[in-house]
């Protein structure tokens, strides 16, 4: 009974022995460990994206040249307006009562100018007898020019009342739809210093703007007449097309980062767009056709096994390096930009992971074009780990420019 016992346990033994080996050998087999996937040709299309705000082509600031009192108001939000059409009133008691005087400083002047003409007939006749001197004469016709001069300048001032006196019906410029309005009745606005505004007047909403910033980077990608898909809040599930009108050449540098104004043209037919809402705009502004692709996945993973070739120093000093005898001048190797053109990858390969070097186009942030390199369609790449094998270490999955 003792000795069936201790074969049994020795039985038990062996084979969780054999079960231990047989799992840590599958553990770390690299086809268990990794998650691999294949390499397939596809279409790809690169995008730069950027906020803006909605705006109307032509929005009119309505002004007023003249200080009063709001007494009337004619329109309020949202209502269309048709050009000319009376906006709001002033008070005009102030200004009519100016213009009352220019007209009474006319007739004045005008009954001046009468005698001093009738001075001037007379004179006249009385010269050619020889009862008054030419300097008396020249007296005369002088004062008729006078008063003529004085009447002109009086008039001059009652148009200029009269002017001012219509200022106080403020009237729309252009035919739109009033999105703002910026008094209320019985306001009082002063346009002593600067003309202040008073409704705003968005001429057409058919035909709208985006006023985008996008960063000095991806400026350089983005050329005028290329089309451009946007989303609005107020929407999400729908999307917008339109076309970029220009590129605005006077930058905006914020906390030493420099962006560009780049307004985009769209039609709003259905006038659901509203000014200032906030658009989310993708320009395209490259697209390939059945071309080789690589999951940016592949391109950020590196394997434990790589990591560790890679980390081991060489016996020998690298050719440069300050422990090689050269000395290296101020500044060298500073201010290079990395090869952002070329990448590595990791296949598996007669059961060990080996780097591939590829190089590489354009991304739309979930896969890489490649240009060049070893890799072919059908290939299968590592973009992942199943599960730490017994034993192993994590393999480095991080952020990795390329």
């Amino acid at each position: 009974m003792l000795k069936k016992t201790l074969f049994a346990l020795i039985a038990l033994a062996l084979a969780g022995a054999g079960i231990y080996w047989y799992l840590g050998s599958a553990a770390q087999a690299p086809e268990q460990r990794y998650k691999l996937q294949a390499i397939e040709n596809g279409d790809l299309t690169q995008t730069v994206s950027a906020n803006g705000t909605l705006n109307p082509v032509v929005l009119v600031n309505v002004g007023t040249q003249v200080s009063g009192t709001v007494t009337r108001l004619y329109v309020d939000f949202n209502d269309k307006v048709e050009k000319g059409q009376p906006l709001l009133e002033l008070d005009r008691s102030l200004l009519a009562a100016q213009a009352r005087q220019s007209a009474a400083n006319i007739g004045n002047i005008a009954a001046t100018l009468d005698l001093a003409r009738a001075n001037e007939t007379r004179m006249k006749s009385l010269f050619a007898e020889e009862y008054v001197s030419r300097q008396e004469l020249e007296q005369a016709i002088q004062a008729r020019r006078s008063a003529e001069a004085q009447l002109a300048q009086a008039q001059a001032a009652a148009d200029k009342d009269q002017v001012n006196l219509n200022y106080t019906t403020i009237r729309s410029p252009v035919s739109g739809i009033v999105v703002d309005r910026v008094v209320d009745l019985g306001q009082t606005v002063a346009a002593s210093l600067q003309t202040p505004t008073l409704i705003k007047i968005a001429q057409d909403l058919s035909e709208m703007r985006i006023d985008s910033s996008f960063a000095e980077a991806d400026i350089g990608k983005i050329k005028q007449g290329q089309k451009v898909r946007f989303t609005v809040d107020a929407f999400p599930n729908r999307n917008f097309t339109g076309e970029v009108q220009q590129i605005r050449l006077n930058p905006t540098t914020q906390q030493n980062v420099v962006t560009y104004n780049v307004r985009v043209s769209l039609q709003n037919p259905e006038q659901i767009l509203l000014p200032g809402m906030t658009a989310y705009v993708s320009i395209v502004v490259a697209t390939r056709n059945d071309i080789l692709m690589v999951p940016n996945a592949a391109l950020r993973f590196k394997p434990t096994d790589a990591t560790e070739k890679t980390d081991k120093p060489s016996d020998k000093p690298a050719p440069g390096s300050p422990s090689s005898g050269e000395q290296r001048r101020p500044g060298e190797g500073k201010g290079r930009k990395r090869d952002t053109a070329s990448g590595t990858v990791y296949i598996v390969e007669g059961g060990e992971v080996k780097p591939l070097s590829i190089q590489l186009g354009i991304t739309d942030n979930r896969n890489t074009e490649v240009v060049g390199g070893d890799l072919k369609p059908g290939d299968k790449v590592i973009v992942g780990e199943n599960s730490a094998s017994p034993g192993g270490k994590p393999s480095s999955v991080g952020m990795r420019l390329f």
